[in-house]
């Protein structure tokens, strides 16, 4: 509901649509399944907010600030990654701080000040050596972007993984998730292939993806996730997946076994 009425708020003035909205939402509660995953009922409220305002981006100015702010700051954490005793963790961390940028769990970030702090964070989970491992002997990477302006942060990361990567945006604006143009006004377009996972949901949800990006998902030697919405989508896949976020919710991070607000690089099935 909480979504609902930022993302009806920032598409309209219009307080009788948002109350629609609210109301259509509020309807939901009760058909929404036990088993389902934030995702699944994400693509369904964030459907609402399009057919019910008629505005298809809700946050598209905010998705450009976002990009412009993490370019600003790009060149000075280049400088760090390349000072870095460790250039690669070092770039990994910078890709988990930009996971601050979420107008889905956490709209009041500061940006400057809360990479700054995750730049120093402990990892809670931090499965580096199987990271590494699977990175050396990985000829493709597919990449699994989540927001609009971490995805700069993204770049710095390709640009250390030094492999064949294909980015995955969002087929649709959801919240402030990457799209193909957010991607491509941040660079990504430069450093990787970039396609669409072909589903409308804020998170990856196999099923409702394309086939090719199902069969890439399978056939990839490596599978980098960013964010709680892939997490959440994918945290039971069967194949080996990487995962970069922060926990931003007591829900997820119950299922990780860490805390709120920890950072996390956890590997699954390696």
């Amino acid at each position: 509901m909480q979504q609902a009425l930022r993302a009806g708020r920032a598409a309209t003035n219009d307080e009788h649509a948002i109350k629609r909205l609210l109301g259509a939402v509020g309807a939901m509660v009760d058909t929404i399944p036990m088993d389902g995953t934030p995702p699944e009922t994400g693509e369904q409220v964030y459907r609402l907010v399009r057919e019910i305002t008629g505005v298809v981006d809700p946050y598209r100015l905010i998705k450009e600030s976002s990009i412009s702010e993490a370019q600003s700051l790009y060149p000075g954490l280049k400088r760090m990654v390349e000072r870095a005793d460790d250039r690669l963790l070092t770039a990994i961390r910078i890709a988990i701080a930009g996971n601050v940028i979420d107008f889905g769990a956490n709209p009041s970030f500061n940006l400057v000040e809360d990479v700054s702090v995750i730049l120093r964070q402990d990892f809670a989970v931090l499965d580096y050596v199987a990271f590494v491992s699977h990175l050396r002997d990985a000829e493709t990477v597919l990449y699994l972007g989540d927001n609009a302006g971490e995805s700069v942060f993204d770049k710095l990361l390709i640009e250390e993984l030094n492999k064949d990567v294909t980015y995955v945006v969002r087929e649709v604006p959801v919240i402030n998730d990457v799209t193909r143009e957010d991607a491509i006004a941040s660079g990504l377009d430069e450093v990787a292939e970039i396609i669409s996972s072909g589903a409308e949901a804020p998170g990856v949800i196999l099923d409702r993806c394309t086939e090719e990006f199902r069969d890439r998902f399978a056939r990839a030697d490596m599978v980098i996730s960013k964010g709680q919405g892939n997490y959440e989508g994918l945290s039971e896949s069967t194949r080996s997946v990487f995962f970069l976020l922060k926990a931003k919710c007591p829900l997820i991070a119950r299922d990780l076994n860490v805390r709120e607000h920890d950072i996390v690089l956890k590997g699954v099935n390696v």
